[in-house]
């Protein structure tokens, strides 16, 4: 028995088709279904949750109503969107993010099974105009689908995660790098708790299905083909805009007043993303993320925008790691932050505050060096002590244990030899470090220096957390690679939600948000759930104006009144 609804089950006519089951497409879902509106969601993979699911699944939510009084104001969000953004977002677009993402904290609080809980971690550059030291960034308590019961099989239908431990992303920052007790890990794997992205997805389908909302997986879209007139036929296909069709084992079609494209983005799409992306990149998301959606909104006549803009990270890929069968990674950030390690390039030298945000930190992988016109910072390293190996845990690996994936030597210059890099150069730049560590500061690049960096440190190590010389051999070294969360450009869409032409105006009935279209934040990130909060905010907008729609449309002049 199963919530899910077969391909050959589905209705002939929906209110809102929703392609993707990511919090993106989930959330509009929700908030559509919790007006009355008939709606679907078409699942390409066999499983729910796309790359929500087995992501973090933080939202950055400024001056969001579950924040402690007087921590933040709309004035101080406002301040910092603007200097985040680097003006490129209006005063129109920051007024409609901060009132939306409010909107949609609130409808998820109020009118869904979600479980925010605001972290503690401050916005990504608190040197900048309203910023604040916590509050803006939530976190999804652990969901037990369990609690479900009239939802069967909820555990079983969801993405599994990539290799995010079983822990709220609030427990991950208090580690400090520290591995996770094992014991709390099979408790929650044996009931089948899911946290982070995963409960944040968990809580959205239970909502979802209580609503009415019919859920499909193996059931990609693969055409969208717009209605000239209404479909007739009674009340139940008034409004008709889209004829939906959905692939799989029994090919169906369905119409809809309304689709939004929710499909994620299209890193996973080699010659999209070697045609749009402005460097090469690993990508840790959903498999599925092949730019579906993308392809199917351009035929439609969309306009993209900001194509290649990435929500970058520094991966760590060891070459047998996969994720459904396809080659993945998994964030190094914190293991660059940490004491003891530095990241240095083929030439042997440091090129970046390792502590820094991973989004902004992923940008200086596009450089180039001049003389050789090839990338300056790929491949990169991340190099660390003895002391650092027996404290901390690399890439999952248990700390103390050497993968098979990791370069030992006993001497730096062994470890420049196995790795091809410069020898001499590596030892100035560790001898530089060291002495910077014993001092406490970065004299190079200010690594620890910030609120921010010092966040993911070792408050245990002083008297900078990021900071501690390379002194113990042997010294290892893993590669670090440039990565991608997900794309975070694609289909040009207005504040509604509306996906556009090139000349400006909207497509009727048809929507984008989600990696599948150009973020609201122009490729800034301003604060840990960056990603989340584009997505969802964009989602509930499209939701709202979808409902407005709807309503309008039944209440119009010579409109069919239901019986």
């Amino acid at each position: 028995m199963s919530f899910l609804t077969p391909v050959d089950a589905l209705d002939e006519h929906y209110d809102l088709a929703v392609m993707g089951s990511g919090a993106a497409g989930l959330v509009a879902a929700c908030r559509a279904a919790a007006t009355g509106l008939r709606v679907v969601v078409l699942e390409k993979a066999t499983r729910l949750g796309g790359t929500s699911a087995a992501g973090g699944g933080v939202i950055w939510a400024p001056d969001n109503p579950l924040a402690a009084p007087g921590l933040d104001s709309p004035d101080a969000a406002a301040a910092y969107l603007r200097a985040a953004t680097g003006g490129a977002m209006t005063e129109e677009e920051i007024d409609w993010y901060l009132r939306t993402s409010r909107a949609a904290v609130d409808f998820l609080d109020r009118e869904t099974h979600v479980r925010l809980t605001p972290l503690s971690r401050p916005d990504y550059h608190m040197e900048w105009p309203g910023a604040v030291a916590g509050g803006r960034s939530l976190d999804n308590d652990p969901f037990d689908p369990a609690h479900f019961p009239g939802v069967p099989g909820l555990a079983e239908s969801l993405r599994p995660p990539t290799y995010l431990p079983l822990i709220s992303m609030n427990e991950r920052d208090h580690l400090h790098g520290a591995a996770p007790d094992p014991e709390l890990l099979a408790r929650r794997a044996a009931s089948g708790v899911r946290t982070m992205g995963g409960a944040l997805v968990g809580a959205l389908v239970a909502t979802a299905v209580e609503r009415g909302v019919d859920l499909a997986v193996s059931a990609p879209v693969t055409g969208l083909e717009p209605l000239d007139v209404p479909v007739e036929g009674g009340d139940a296909h008034d409004g008709a805009r889209w004829l939906v069709r959905v692939g799989g084992g029994s090919p169906s079609r369905a119409t809809a007043g309304a689709v939004l494209i929710a499909s994620g983005g299209f890193e996973r799409n080699a010659g999209l993303a070697a045609s749009l992306l402005r460097f090469p990149t690993t990508p840790i998301g959903a498999p599925s993320n092949t730019g579906d959606g993308l392809l199917l909104g351009l035929r439609a006549g969309a306009m993209l925008a900001q194509t290649g803009a990435i929500w970058g990270v520094p991966v760590i890929a060891p070459e047998d790691r996969e994720y459904e069968g396809a080659p993945t990674g998994r964030m190094g950030n914190v293991e660059m932050t940490l004491p003891g390690s530095i990241t240095v390039n083929a030439a042997g030298k440091r090129f970046v505050n390792e502590a820094m945000n991973y989004h902004d930190l992923s940008r200086v992988f596009a450089n180039v060096d001049p003389a050789t016109s090839r990338p300056a910072n790929d491949p990169a390293w991340l190099v660390f002590d003895a002391t650092y190996h027996s404290r901390y845990p690399v890439a999952g690996n248990p700390a103390g244990t050497v993968a098979p994936w990791m370069h030992r030597a006993e001497s730096l210059a062994d470890l420049a030899e196995a790795i091809g890099i410069d020898a001499g150069a590596l030892a100035a730049t560790v001898r530089k470090f060291n002495a910077d560590a014993r001092a406490g500061v970065d004299s190079e690049f200010g690594r620890g220096s910030t609120e921010q960096d010092r966040h993911l440190g070792d408050p245990a190590v002083g008297p900078n957390p990021c900071l501690a010389p390379l002194e113990i051999g042997p010294f290892f070294a893993v590669r670090i690679r440039p990565g991608a969360l997900g794309t975070a450009g694609g289909l040009a869409a207005d504040l509604d939600g509306r996906v556009l032409t090139p000349s400006g105006e909207p497509i009727p009935g048809l929507y984008a948000a989600g990696n599948c279209s150009a973020t609201v934040f122009k490729d800034a990130y301003p604060g840990g759930g960056a990603t989340l909060g584009s997505a969802v905010t964009r989602a509930f907008a499209a939701a709202e104006h979808i409902v407005s729609e709807h309503a309008a449309e039944r209440t119009a002049p010579g409109a069919a009144v239901p019986a």
